[in-house]
């Protein structure tokens, strides 16, 4: 049973592995400050075959159950490595975290509109997290808001609003991961989120393909070649970037097979370095055009999370497509970029566990705001 210090705390974990899957992400955070503290922080990187198996299931294949069991055990078991790292680094003990907020691995999601019956898949055995560490665990955060007729996605919006709303100025927070997504916070009235389209993933995809490097260090690669047109404009013409808010994607719609695809279909050869720099600015310009589209005529705040808020040379084209709006990272408000969606997920577990709503209708489209997750809780463990 979770202790009555658990419930007393005010310390909460939150995990996030996103749909990059390079590393499991890892902080510790006080709810007892105002608006909330950052303690510690950790990342574990994933190796390459969990890498694989991660990407091998995000397609239809072979075997599938079975593996997808295997990869759910292994990825607990890291989750769980990555919690027990975390406290022994910050040297706190388990029994004064009042509970861990897992995102899980996304495999799947498949939102209304997609399939008859929509769902999202998301693996890392919360079971094991909870018995390894001791620490209750609250996961499966997407499942309720799609009972209720939502998207499941994306659910941190919630955080940016509880956050980062301004009372005096239009604010808009742009999480750049392997899929990007955008959170309007006006000043007055409802907040909107939804996915914007490729993140960092598809460029990650090709400069490892083509160079075996992880990601485009500050997009220097993209920097060294030119927007192809014709495949820019292949690009864009995927049915998503037409589709009104709700709305939510993943790597089943972008991926570098689809890549390949359009580059294919063209008359003419790509040089790499400049399929990267078209993969760059097709992130910039979706981007880009949401903002404009939620925006009114003066320029919002735009701040930056996520990996892609180091790509210098992202931030440059989306200054350039946004001359109106001022540009920044959300360190610039207090959270470090890369701690933000892992933060966000303490956050969830906190209003779980408080009886308090997670999702917001107005972003995922849900007939109701509900409290998320599951609950599994932690029986104490000594160190």
């Amino acid at each position: 049973m979770t202790s009555p210090l658990s419930m007393a705390s005010e310390l909460y974990i939150g995990l996030m592995s996103g749909t990059s899957a390079d590393a499991i992400d890892a902080v510790l955070v006080d709810f007892s400050e105002q608006p909330l503290a950052v303690l510690a922080s950790h990342s574990l990187p994933l190796d390459r075959t969990t890498r694989a198996a991660i990407k091998n299931l995000t397609q239809p294949g072979t075997n599938e159950i079975d593996r997808l069991g295997m990869l759910d055990h292994r990825l607990g078991n890291l989750f769980a490595r990555a919690v027990n790292e975390l406290l022994q680094e910050a040297q706190v003990e388990p029994s004064a975290v009042a509970a861990i907020g897992s995102h899980g691995q996304t495999l799947r999601h498949r939102p209304p509109g997609v399939l008859e019956y929509p769902f999202s898949l998301q693996v890392g055995d919360p079971n094991i997290i909870a018995q390894q560490t001791g620490i209750t665990t609250v996961a499966d955060f997407r499942r309720r808001d799609l009972a209720a007729g939502g998207q499941g996605a994306p659910l941190v919006p919630a955080f940016h609003q509880a956050i980062f709303r301004s009372t005096e100025r239009d604010r808009a927070i742009v999480n750049v991961g392997g899929i990007a997504n955008v959170t309007w916070l006006p000043t007055e009235g409802e907040t909107i989120g939804f996915d914007t389209g490729p993140g960092n993933g598809l460029m990650d995809a090709w400069i490892n393909q083509i160079q075996g490097k992880p990601y485009d260090d500050q997009g220097q690669w993209a920097a060294s070649g030119e927007v192809n047109a014709a495949l820019l404009a292949r690009l864009l013409a995927h049915s998503y970037f037409r589709q009104p808010p709700p709305k939510s994607t993943g790597p089943e719609d972008f991926h570098y097979q689809w890549l390949t695809d359009q580059i294919a279909q063209l008359d003419e050869e790509v040089a790499p370095e400049d399929v990267q720099a078209t993969l760059l600015i097709l992130t910039a310009q979706t981007i880009a055009a949401s903002v404009e589209a939620l925006q009114g005529e003066t320029g919002a705040e735009i701040y930056l999370c996520g990996g892609g808020a180091y790509n210098q040379r992202l931030r440059e084209a989306l200054t350039a497509l946004l001359p109106n709006n001022p540009v920044e990272d959300t360190g610039a408000l207090g959270l470090a970029p890369e701690w933000i969606e892992a933060t966000a997920f303490a956050w969830l577990a906190r209003q779980t566990q408080h009886g308090l709503p997670g999702n917001l209708p107005s972003v995922t489209g849900a007939s109701e705001a509900l409290v998320l997750g599951a609950i599994y809780p932690g029986m104490g463990k000594v160190r």
